[in-house]
């Protein structure tokens, strides 16, 4: 049984305020460390992706010209129409099969369901030795996220490539390390200046470098990201874990406009379809068995420091535990203009797991396959629109990405308590409307209202049922839009009229998750695992998102400028992200016993998505108070440090002080309940654990 749970909570609280006060006339200074100069710049390039198999680029253009074709099609058309038109155009698709997230070609998954195109490859025929197939994958944006997918050329296995990064030996070492398994193997950055960080990788990490390269256009260092968990090697020093790569590319030639800097790959022409969204890369999140040590390392070579860690109250989903830090840079990046905020990739966050019971998805990950990279998570301008083309892609196409499930509690159910709060109804009046509204099919047995319910159809259904009873004609109106409004209640008690109702329930369909902090909002997804051949094996995924940063202001003369990152990580979100990975687990167990006839197991599995969903149901307001409070915090703590600088007005900065105590007394309090509602459900996990092991007996 895997499981999880959660250390949360620990915010350095100048990390992310909202915004930070830009002028012309003023350059941030860098940030210096004790041990290393913050001075390199970085930035996102590419992530590198180790597959069995890739098609031929004339096999993706193809598909990429049906794409194109379809998107000018569709304009108002329904699914229906487009699938058939599809079909139409390739005889041997089949839409309307069930959709298997395994052994797919991640390619083709992008090309469709994200609306990315190859842009870019290296084939294994030309003037140089080639032993692999490499194509390059991108958004409409070539600048922004570039994804290299590589896999073994087997008629060339003999000869080397001349480009050390493309070589078939380094996806035989990976798979090899990562227990045969397709993956996320490389991390690609930019830098200003790659010969200062060979020179630091080799003064104070030595053994983590793998390679350094010299080519016409730009030089490549490559270093193994992590230490082996299993101790030192024979003279005494730390061994490298010779799995995940980090790779730094300094382009020596600044104003090329290739589009992704890595030596060896060659232009492909590209149309993009009109419904696709430039993407750009936002974190990029590892699970390691020593998560201190990973910092010091970054810390030592790159300058990075702690942000945000998830570590100091203890969430329990189940029975695993789990730490998390945000580490990276200070990038200079400043801008009032939120599409160039949207397009800066210079400020790298770099999230770290690691595991701290042997039960869990993180430990899991680490046991099966090894320390590497668990998702990589780009930003959008247009969440729900994304993903909303993403999952009719799928329905039209049978190809693409699916999501991880979110219980329908995360955005809202209808109960009689929501009815009485909302309308003044009586309880009795609020079952029977409710018993009404299930009866029909337009509310679930969970609580959860059809989103295609409208107004009309809700009043029909009760004027029939309840047309004769004064009271429900007194507060008709109000009872029908409670009804409806249940649908994203949670949501709207975040985020109120800020929203449209279109909006609102384009979350929910799509099983957007959504976090605010301070005046930002933060909207998160995760996909289902990528490059898995099997069901349950663990695997990596993609994280989309979309961060919502608050209006830019003037004060004093100067722009507020938007700093990167806001709207933080999701803290509410950070359980649910874990949670929902065990609820997609369970329901499939479900499904399985289901179809076995397993009655035994069925219900044993169903009481796990039950445990999960409950405890999601409990956290949520404690989550919220603590992101709340934390946000204040930060808030405080800045506007103390503005009236210390003044120098004058101590009254002004120890009311502040004291406000931010009293909030930091908010977060500790909500930790503490968190905690006590970890233990709660790390019991009832433990209890439904035992069962299964007597049953599996």
């Amino acid at each position: 049984l895997l499981v999880v749970l959660i250390s949360i909570l620990s915010l350095q609280v100048n990390a992310f305020s909202p915004t930070q006060t830009f002028c012309r006339t003023h350059k941030p200074s860098k940030l210096e460390l004790k041990s290393t100069k913050n001075d390199v710049e970085i930035s996102f390039s590419h992530i590198h992706l180790y597959t069995d198999h890739i098609g031929s680029v004339s096999e993706y253009k193809e598909l990429e010209e049906s794409l194109n074709s379809l998107s000018l099609y569709s304009s108002s058309k329904s699914l229906s129409e487009k699938r058939e038109l599809w079909k139409s155009q390739n005889p041997s698709a089949d839409p309307s099969e069930t959709f298997i997230p395994q052994n797919r070609d991640v390619v083709k998954q992008l090309l469709v369901g994200f609306g990315f195109r190859v842009t870019g490859c290296r084939l294994p025929k030309g003037k140089d030795n080639r032993n692999t197939i490499s194509l390059l994958v991108t958004s409409r944006d070539p600048n922004g996220v570039q994804i290299v997918v590589t896999a073994a050329d087997g008629e060339s296995e003999n000869s080397s490539d001349n480009y050390h990064h493309f070589d078939a030996e380094n996806i035989h070492r990976f798979y090899e390390h990562q227990a045969n398994r397709q993956g996320i193997a490389v991390l690609g950055f930019n830098v200003n200046d790659v010969n200062l960080i060979h020179e630091r990788y080799k003064e104070k990490h030595p053994n983590l470098i793998h390679s350094f390269n010299s080519y016409d256009d730009a030089q490549v260092l490559e270093v193994f990201a992590y230490y082996h968990h299993e101790g030192d090697s024979n003279d005494g020093q730390q061994k490298a874990d010779t799995g995940t790569l980090l790779r730094f590319i300094e382009s020596k030639d600044s104003k090329a406009e290739t589009t992704c800097k890595l030596p060896g790959l060659d232009r492909v022409d590209a149309t993009f379809d009109e419904s696709s969204q430039p993407a750009y890369c936002d974190h990029w999140v590892s699970n390691v068995f020593s998560r201190t040590e990973f910092l010091s390392t970054l810390r030592d070579t790159l300058g990075f420091t702690p942000k945000v860690d998830f570590n100091a109250g203890v969430v329990a989903a189940g029975e695993a535990q789990i730490e998390s830090t945000v580490t990276g840079n200070d990038s200079l990046f400043r801008g009032a203009d939120k599409a160039a905020v949207l397009q800066d990739q210079s400020q790298v966050y770099l999230p770290i797991n690691n595991a701290l019971s042997e039960v869990g998805h993180v430990h899991g990950f680490l046991e099966e396959i090894g320390q590497g990279i668990q998702h990589v998570a780009s930003r959008v301008g247009n969440l729900v629109e994304f993903i909303q083309r993403c999952n009719d892609m799928r329905e039209v196409t049978g190809e693409g990405f699916t999501f991880l499930n979110i219980p329908r509690s995360y955005y809202g159910v209808v109960d009689v308590a929501h009815l009485v709060k909302c309308t003044g109804m009586s309880s009795v009046l609020a079952e029977a409307a409710i018993a009404f509204l299930e009866k029909s099919g337009d509310v679930a047995p969970d609580g959860a209202v059809s989103l295609d319910a409208t107004e009309q159809s809700i009043t029909e259904i009760l004027d029939k049922e309840l047309g004769e009873d004064n009271s429900y004609q007194e507060k008709k109106d109000e009872i029908v839009a409670a009804v409806l409004e249940s649908r994203y209640t949670n949501l709207y008690s975040l985020l109120g009229d800020n929203v449209s109702e279109e909006t609102y329930l384009g979350i929910v369909r799509n099983k957007i998750l959504c976090d605010v902090q301070g005046d930002d909002v933060l909207y998160q997804i995760f996909t289902s695992n990528i490059l898995q051949r099997e069901p349950q094996e663990e695997a990596p995924f993609f994280e989309y998102i979309q961060r919502v940063c608050a209006e830019s202001k003037i004060q004093d003369g100067c722009k507020l400028a938007i700093k990167p990152g806001c709207g933080g990580f999701g803290i509410r979100n950070f359980l649910t992200l874990f949670l929902s990975i065990e609820v997609s687990k369970a329901m499939m167990e479900v499904s399985e016993a289901k179809a076995k006839g397993d009655q035994d197991t069925q219900r044993h599995a169903q009481q796990k998505v039950d445990c999960f969903t409950s405890q999601l149901n409990d956290a949520n307001p404690i989550l919220t108070q603590i992101s709340d409070a934390m946000t204040m915090e930060g808030y405080c703590k800045e506007q103390m440090e503005t009236e210390l600088a003044k120098g004058g007005d101590t009254e002004a900065s120890n009311s502040w002080k004291l406000k931010m105590q009293e909030a930091a007394s908010e977060k500790a309090e909500g930790n503490k309940l968190l905690m006590e509602c970890s233990a709660r459900y790390q019991d009832m996990m433990r209890k439904l654990r035992e069962e299964g092991v007597t049953m599996s007996s």
